[in-house]
C-alpha cells in the first residue's frame, strides 16, 4: 500500500490509508489492527510520504467497549504525535455516531491533529457541525454516507442528500471550517467550485477527497491545476477490491 501512496504522491496527490474491517470482536483483533496502524505511521514517516490515517472505531474495539477503543486510539494518537501526523476518525452507521463524537472529543484532549467525518444524509449532521465547529481547529470530512439507515434518521432522496451536502459545505465555508470534500458526484464538484469562488475560500481551508481507483473524468487533474489539494482514500487489506465495488454499488457518488 505504501508503494501506491508513493506513486500518488509523485503525481501530486496526498493520501489517507484505511485498513479494511469493522466490528472487531476480540481484544486481540483490535490490538492487532492498532499495531498495524502504528507501524504504518512509522513507515509513512520513514519514507517521507504525504499520507495520514483513517480509522473506524468498531475496528479498534468499540463493540467490545469504550475502554478498549479509547485505549487503542490513545496509542494511535501517541504514534501520530511522534511522527507528526494526523488521525481521521471515520463515521460508521448511525448506531455509533454519538460514541464516535465522544471519541473525537476525548482524542482532541490528547492531541490536536485529529478530525472526524460528517455524513450529509443524516438529519443530525447540521447540528453536529454547529456544535463541533465551536472548536476553531475543527477539521472534518464531508461525505454523503453509505450505510443503510431508517427514514427517520437519514434522508433517502439522493437529490435532497445533495442539497444537504451543499448546505453543510456552505456552512463550513462561511465559518472558516476546514473541510475535506469527499464525493465523486460531478454535479457536486461543480457546485463546490462555484462556492469556493463565491466565498473566496483560501485553498488551505479545504481539500478534495476521492476513493482510490474511481475514474473522475479529469477532475483530479483540474483540482491540481487550480492549486487545490487532492487526497486519495486508499483502502488497505485483502478485500480492498470487493470493498471498492461494494462502495460504488451502494452509492455510485
Amino acid at each position: 500500500v505504501l508503494k501506491i501512496v508513493k506513486e500518488l504522491n509523485n503525481k501530486g496527490y496526498s493520501a489517507t490509508i484505511d485498513i479494511l474491517g469493522e466490528h472487531s470482536t476480540t481484544l486481540d483483533t483490535a490490538k492487532e489492527v492498532t499495531e498495524q496502524y502504528i507501524h504504518l505511521y512509522k513507515s509513512i514517516q520513514t519514507k517521507n510520504l504525504d499520507c495520514n490515517i483513517s480509522i473506524k472505531p468498531t475496528h479498534l474495539g468499540l463493540d467490545i467497549g469504550m475502554k478498549c477503543v479509547r485505549d487503542n486510539i490513545l496509542l494511535l494518537l501517541k504514534s501520530a504525535e511522534e511522527t507528526n501526523n494526523f488521525l481521521r476518525i471515520d463515521m460508521e452507521s448511525s448506531a455509533v455516531t454519538d460514541d464516535t463524537i465522544v471519541l473525537y472529543h476525548k482524542s482532541k484532549e490528547n492531541y490536536s491533529d485529529v478530525g472526524t467525518v460528517l455524513q450529509a444524509y443524516l438529519y443530525r449532521s447540521k447540528d453536529d457541525l454547529k456544535i463541533l465547529s465551536q472548536d476553531s481547529s475543527f477539521n472534518f470530512r464531508l461525505c454523503k454516507g453509505i450505510y443503510r439507515e431508517n427514514v427517520d434518521i437519514a434522508i433517502q432522496d439522493r437529490y435532497k442528500i445533495n442539497d444537504n451536502f451543499i448546505n453543510l459545505l456552505c456552512y463550513a465555508f462561511e465559518n472558516n471550517i476546514y473541510v475535506g470534500i469527499a464525493t465523486h458526484d460531478l454535479s457536486l464538484l461543480e457546485t463546490a467550485y462555484k462556492l469556493i469562488s463565491t466565498f473566496n475560500v483560501p485553498s488551505d481551508r479545504f481539500e478534495f477527497q476521492v476513493l482510490y481507483g474511481v475514474p473522475m473524468s479529469g477532475w483530479l487533474q483540474k483540482h491540481l491545476h487550480n492549486g487545490y489539494k487532492v487526497r486519495v482514500y486508499v483502502p488497505f487489506g485483502k478485500d480492498w477490491y470487493d470493498y471498492s465495488l461494494r462502495r460504488l454499488k451502494e452509492n455510485p457518488n
